[in-house]
């Protein structure tokens, strides 16, 4: 799982986040670090209004949280849904002799370029990072 501090540089790169069942978030309260939670029908629900999506915590829990803002919650996308974003410009995951990860992504008119972790959803993370980033900067 990637940390908070890398999604949030995502996130603030300019990826959007869409709840759906199954994915996984933080609160951003001090009081709730470490705490990751899961989008499920039975526990928590994503809701959308006019005014934006929350999520809402249904049933018994531990606090006294009935639902946060999807502002307030920061993704944080399993190795399968940032490989999925990475879409077409995946071509390798491999790990290397010194034992981190690498992913191979090739831009559009661009050569091949490799993104190094410890493991492999922060390899994964960092070659979003850098598409997201690029996509952006086109759009300015």
């Amino acid at each position: 799982m990637i940390s908070v501090d890398l999604a949030l540089l995502l996130r603030n790169a300019g990826l959007r986040w869409h709840p759906a069942s199954g994915d996984r978030f933080a609160v951003l309260q001090p009081e709730m670090d470490g705490e990751v939670f899961t989008i499920s029908e039975m526990t928590i629900e994503a809701r959308t209004y006019p005014t934006g999506t929350v999520l809402g915590f249904n049933g018994t829990t531990e606090w006294a949280l009935d639902s946060v803002a999807q502002d307030d919650a920061i993704w944080l996308p399993r190795e399968d849904q940032l490989r999925d974003l990475l879409g077409g410009t995946f071509r390798s995951l491999a790990r290397s002799t010194d034992g981190t990860y690498q992913v191979l992504v090739e831009k559009p008119g661009r050569p091949e370029q490799v993104f190094s972790a410890d493991n492999a959803p922060d390899a994964y993370a960092y070659a979003l990072l850098s598409l997201v980033t690029a996509a952006v900067e086109r759009a300015v």
